[in-house]
């Protein structure tokens, strides 16, 4: 048994680009709490939090933006480029995301518990998990990832790679391997069945039991409306309802690629057939629903409602702080109101003061002008600021 009682916790490790968060991602489709450890020491760095004064202390103020941030670009050259420098800022941040990482497995309703930690292996949460498992892809893979899906130059991106440990020292002590070379969908057969495995494992262990896929697929029902989890299993239909709202030619291996970022809630009719469409995610302890589709002729409101309904419950289990609904400029003011009425105002981007939370609604922004819509789902947070 791993640190923490009445957990099974999975360390998930791997090189730069060898595709972690996809696998995060799908093993929390199936139901496990995830985490990833190096967004929350991203989070350790901004303006206020604990390693913020910390880390400019010990590399000069000239790391500091206008903007008030700590510039990563430029801290990473630093501590990527010299080996004593990475190790000052470990000895910084890890305890706090240690810390951050306790707190968040002990209060994690699910039995089954990630921790995405590139450096896993190198420190001492490796002696407190449970089974390490490994993400692998050849070096052509990863330096194809960073350079096109992640627009690094092609020199920063060899560098970036050859700053990691070495990949085959992790698959030696890798109790799972998961092979993401080829599609999406073979990925995903991986990890299915891997949890299959610990699913037999935990049973008749006693505690909280481990959902099975179909357990984890309804999540709400009312007036004639009942809104499902979206699966890979899916992907065909959502395919077709997201072509058909917005005249795009969208392919199920679009929508596959998308299962490893975000996830989709359905909304169906009482004949089963799909009336709504909502994708959303939780990354930094922030809720973010990005897509919302309707099909015409059914009520907005009761179908809004419902669905944000279902994403708060399952943000709640994800230890979600705040929920940001991200809506085109050109959508409907009944759309808008519908999201009102679950509790959803309006704001704009400098009204926002937690730097985590604005980073998320920038990034969100960036490209296209939306309405911006939130509500904060619960007071205490993780990294409290100092």
């Amino acid at each position: 048994m791993g640190h923490w009682p009445n957990k099974y916790v999975i360390g998930l490790t791997g090189n730069i680009a060898v595709g972690k968060s996809v696998v995060r991602q799908m093993l929390q489709h199936l139901g496990a709490y995830t985490i990833d450890a190096d967004k929350l020491g991203h989070q350790t760095l901004m303006p206020g939090a604990p390693a913020y004064k910390p880390v400019i202390q010990t590399f000069g103020q000239f790391i500091v933006g206008p903007d008030k941030r700590i510039n990563r670009d430029m801290l990473g050259q630093i501590v990527f480029s010299n080996p004593q420098a990475m190790e000052k800022l470990e000895k910084i941040t890890h305890p706090i995301i240690r810390q951050a990482i306790d707190l968040l497995v002990k209060r994690a309703k699910q039995r089954i518990v990630v921790v995405e930690a590139i450096k896993l292996l190198e420190g001492d949460l490796a002696d407190m998990v449970d089974a390490v498992w490994v993400v692998d892809a050849k070096p052509q893979t990863q330096y194809k990832r960073l350079v096109l899906r992640r627009k690094m130059s092609e020199e920063n991106a060899k560098r970036r790679i050859l700053a990691q440990g070495k990949q085959n020292e992790k698959l030696e002590k890798a109790n799972v391997v998961i092979r993401n070379d080829g599609s999406v969908e073979d990925t995903w057969k991986q990890v299915q069945a891997q949890w299959g495995e610990i699913r037999k494992q935990l049973t008749g262990q006693g505690g909280e039991p481990v959902p099975n896929e179909e357990e984890t697929t309804v999540v709400q029902s009312a007036e004639g409306l009942t809104v499902k989890r979206g699966m890979p299993g899916n992907a065909d239909s959502i395919a077709n309802f997201i072509s058909e709202r917005t005249g795009k030619s969208i392919s199920r291996m679009d929508v596959m690629m998308t299962f490893g970022q975000k996830s989709y809630l359905l909304a169906a009719g009482e004949d089963e057939k799909m009336v709504g469409l909502m994708g959303w995610t939780v990354e930094n302890l922030v809720t973010r629903m990005d897509e919302f589709y309707l099909a015409n002729g059914y009520p907005v409101q009761a179908i809004a409602q419902l669905m944000v309904k279902a994403v708060e419950e399952s943000s709640k289990e994800l230890q979600s702080e705040v929920g940001f609904i991200f809506l085109p400029s050109s959508i409907s003011e009944a759309t808008v109101k519908a999201f009102n009425s679950a509790g959803y105002e309006p704001i704009t981007l400098n009204e926002i003061k937690v730097p985590v939370w604005r980073e998320v609604v920038e990034e969100a922004t960036a490209s296209n002008p939306m309405t911006i819509l939130w509500k904060q789902l619960r007071k205490d947070r993780v990294l409290q600021p100092i």
